[in-house]
């Protein structure tokens, strides 16, 4: 006889500088660990299963996470559940609500958009403390160049060039419906600089890397690297150039994860 299942989405924080991203991997400090642990801490005899709406990589950080909890026994209070959670992982990571959803529910599949934030600023040296949340580059970057450079990611294209170890069959054609440059004014802190900007792109679903590697070559585009038809030449089918910028993790943000329903 098939055991009853019962479903929540869980939304969460974390800022994944001192994680090795998402996934759990032997040996190394990960989110997903670490909520495996917490759960198995408070419910040790209690079967379960964590599956994430996508995987963050290292350093990578969501004001605006989820996952999928499936377990045998239903969850009776939720802020009972959530308070003791929240206890119980480390300062980094917080659980914000959950709900109950249906088993026809898929996390991955029913997506329907995420918004990730990339933050940066560049010229001259940060204050150490905002390694975790502002990339730094200390060349002097055209930004005007980069504003226009960053509008052409919108639309259909195909995203082949923007993903590292591409897989056989997998899908590079993506729609991004918005990706812009602007002040940012989202994150602030006495100890960041007078000036900062942030990469904003929205879109279904994305491939490895391949935010950090738009980025990437944003930077190499403010730097005179590449030119504005380097950037239209790559998101054509077919296209045969090799990016060489993986922009770090840390300045990545999920700020938004929006599901069909």
């Amino acid at each position: 006889m098939k055991k009853q299942r019962f479903c929540y989405l869980v939304r969460l924080q974390y800022l994944g500088f001192r994680f090795n991203g998402w996934q759990v991997q032997p040996k190394l400090k990960t989110i997903v660990g670490m909520l495996n642990k917490t759960f198995t801490f408070l419910y040790p005899n209690a079967p379960y299963k964590i599956l994430g709406a996508g995987r963050t990589d290292a350093k990578v950080s969501s004001l605006d996470g989820a996952f999928e909890l499936f377990v045998e026994e239903p969850i009776l209070d939720f802020d009972i559940f959530l308070q003791d959670f929240n206890k119980n992982l480390p300062s980094d990571i917080r659980l914000l609500g959950m709900e109950s959803v249906d088993n026809n529910f898929n996390i991955i599949k029913d997506s329907k958009t995420k918004e990730y934030h990339y933050f940066f600023s560049f010229g001259s040296k940060n204050h150490p403390f905002s390694a975790p949340f502002i990339t730094n580059y200390l060349d002097v970057l055209d930004l005007d160049v980069m504003k226009e450079g960053a509008s052409m990611f919108a639309g259909r294209h195909d995203f082949s060039v923007y993903t590292a170890s591409l897989k056989p069959n997998a899908i590079t054609v993506r729609e991004i419906e918005t990706c812009t440059i602007v002040p940012n004014d989202i994150l602030t802190a006495n100890f960041f600089p007078e000036q900062s900007y942030v990469l904003k792109i929205v879109g279904k679903g994305f491939m490895r890397y391949q935010i950090r590697m738009i980025m990437g070559a944003l930077v190499q585009l403010g730097k005179y690297e590449l030119t504005l038809d380097d950037i239209r030449d790559s998101l054509i089918t077919g296209s045969t150039h090799k990016l060489n910028t993986i922009a770090p993790g840390s300045g990545l943000i999920l700020s938004k994860l929006e599901f069909n329903n």
